[in-house]
């Protein structure tokens, strides 16, 4: 039986949750085949791990203007460059552990969701310690310097525009494989009776018949996600549009949604950490998220129209011009913008049916199957 390695980087949750992706379809194959999945952050210095992980959330969320000059700036820094250097051998000293579990596991085939291993590998392969296949999924809808290691089996990239990108930036054409984000299987069939719009509202306990926003996060610029529901909440009478708030693991942020769900009885649904994401985006008929590569990659599966808030200087602005380039998003810029947006595309639904058919178009629910079949050679 083949064993596929999928190598993730816990540096947010995309790179995560598209191995996890990846993971779970592999298993559904048939024949099935044998996937483990590692996060290198479980296997590095802790030092290490801490500036990698932790650094970057707070850089992002503390100092998003020097995230992002550090972000261009190392977008047309060439690899050969001393600072470049520098970093991968600070890398290589620091994940030693990683490399020694890597040739534990003895793969047929790796797959890296994160551009760190895939250079590790790399490494090993110039010096013959491998001779196993290594490929790169690239999870946003960019591409940036970074993604560029040589020498892989193949790039699986998000749509036509980041492969021509590749291809504008040396990488052969026939390496070069236009997959989509492999997202949970649960997204994976958007048309399955259990993701049914209606099925899905009724329970979670709200009214079929009137709108349903969901909000999954909030961010710089527009309030934490309490403060953004109560305010929505206040654009709208009894009768009008629903909230789906998800909350994750923010315990305090669920309290208070739940204080506001009493307060507006059948207008507002509290979650917390849920597994069920697929039928909170099944029910809604506005997703109002950060445009992080997994979660409008899910979306984009399910045909959801998204009002995006917050992105992250870089990779997420640029996640966030293709979906509107495209028709399947809007931005919210501030709290104000925000509440103008949800107020007018609530009380639109032709415009939200023309954003959900433009969403659906772009989906690839199939994503993670169409990578494996490339990865393995096997059918789609």
């Amino acid at each position: 039986m083949t064993k596929l390695l999928i190598l993730s980087v816990s540096a947010g949750n995309g790179h995560v949750r598209a191995a996890q992706a990846l993971a779970a379809t592999a298993q559904s194959l048939a024949p099935p085949c044998t996937a483990v999945h590692i996060d290198a952050m479980a296997h590095v210095a802790a030092g290490f791990r801490k500036v990698y992980t932790d650094w970057y959330i707070q850089l992002v969320n503390r100092a998003p203007e020097l995230w992002s000059y550090l972000h261009q700036r190392t977008d047309v820094t060439p690899h050969h460059a001393p600072s470049q250097r520098l970093r991968r051998g600070i890398e290589r000293l620091s994940t030693g552990a990683l490399v020694r579990e890597i040739r534990r596991e003895k793969p047929d085939a790796v797959v890296c969701t994160h551009f760190l291993p895939a250079e590790l590998l790399m490494r090993e392969r110039n010096r013959g310690r491998i001779d196993y296949p290594v490929w790169l999924q690239i999870t946003d809808y960019d591409l940036h310097n970074m993604w560029l290691v040589p020498g892989m089996a193949g790039y699986l990239a998000a749509t036509e525009e980041v492969a021509f990108r590749l291809r504008a930036r040396g990488i052969p054409a026939e390496r070069i494989h236009v997959t989509g984000i492999p997202v949970m299987p649960a997204f994976s069939e958007p048309d399955a009776p259990s993701l049914a719009r209606d099925a899905c509202v009724a329970g979670l306990g709200l009214d079929p018949s009137r709108p349903v926003l969901l909000m999954a996060s909030g961010g710089a610029g527009v309030g934490d996600l309490p403060s953004m529901v109560e305010r929505v909440l206040g654009l709208g009478g009894e009768g009008s549009f629903q909230v789906i708030a998800v909350a994750g693991r923010n315990v305090e942020a669920h309290g208070k949604l739940e204080a506001l769900a009493r307060r507006y009885p059948g207008r507002v649904v509290a979650i917390g950490f849920t597994n069920e994401m697929h039928r909170m985006m099944a029910a809604a008929d506005l997703v109002v998220t950060k445009p992080g590569g997994l979660t409008v990659s899910e979306c984009l599966a399910l045909g959801k129209p998204m009002l995006l808030i917050s992105p992250i200087p870089g990779q997420e602005e640029h996640n966030a011009g293709f979906l509107m380039e495209e028709g399947a998003a809007w931005l919210a810029y501030d709290a104000i913008g925000l509440d103008y947006k949800v107020a007018r595309l609530m009380a639109d639904p032709a415009k939200l049916a023309s954003m959900a058919t433009r969403s659906r178009a772009l989906g690839k629910p199939q994503a993670a199957r169409s990578v494996l079949s490339h990865v393995l050679g096997t059918p789609a």
